[in-house]
């Protein structure tokens, strides 16, 4: 693989990376809850570091050429998602809330970060779609490897841009509980609509 290839599948990378989402919902959620960003962004990346094994297994390509499968998926994903933000509309994150530091408090974090990214279908198919496009059959290395290369790239850019978004909303929302009120039910009625996307994505062809 050459340069050109990172930085070509680098630049449509980012552009998926600082596009606001679920996974963004998430940070900011962990950035208004305490000091449990890190353990909610190594969620997060986990999630998206098992899509990508996943893909470069060769699992991926079966699964979304199994329609039953990918519709079962789908469905898990958006439930999830969906439970998610009606949880964040009914109990909205708060700046004094949850400083608990203790180790079961940041296992919580990062196990739920990993659903949330590892259960988004979206993630799934992106890097089903997208990573293989930027590797080099002919190149001296297999193309499972240059997949977990690029899926690197990737990963190393969520974490950037992941921490800069928890700890911005830490800062910036950490003295305004209204502010803070009123993004966490945001990112529950974003979780909410994508959720509902996805179902009627699968009920109607």
């Amino acid at each position: 693989m050459t340069l050109a290839l990172f930085g070509a599948f680098w630049a449509v990378s980012i552009l998926f990376v600082i596009t606001p989402g679920v996974d963004w919902a998430y940070a900011i959620s962990a950035g208004m809850r305490g000091r449990v960003v890190i353990p909610a962004v190594t969620g997060l990346l986990l999630g998206h570091l098992t899509a990508i094994l996943i893909v470069a297994a060769g699992v991926g390509a079966l699964v979304a050429s199994n329609p039953v499968a990918l519709s079962l998926l789908t469905l898990l994903g958006a439930a999830y998602l969906l439970w998610l933000g009606i949880n964040l509309l009914l109990h909205p994150a708060m700046p004094a809330a949850d400083k608990d530091q203790s180790p079961g408090a940041w296992h919580h974090w990062t196990l739920k970060g990993i659903c949330v990214s590892g259960l988004n279908p979206k993630v799934f198919l992106l890097f089903l779609a997208l990573l293989p496009q930027f590797t080099d059959p002919a190149a001296p290395w297999p193309v499972p490897g240059q997949i977990v290369a690029l899926g690197l790239v990737h990963v190393a850019s969520c974490t950037i841009v992941y921490l800069l978004v928890g700890y911005g909303a830490q800062a910036i929302l950490s003295t305004r509980p209204l502010a803070a009120r009123r993004v966490s039910q945001l990112s529950g009625a974003a979780m909410i609509a994508i959720a509902m996307l996805l179902f009627v994505d699968q009920v109607i062809p």
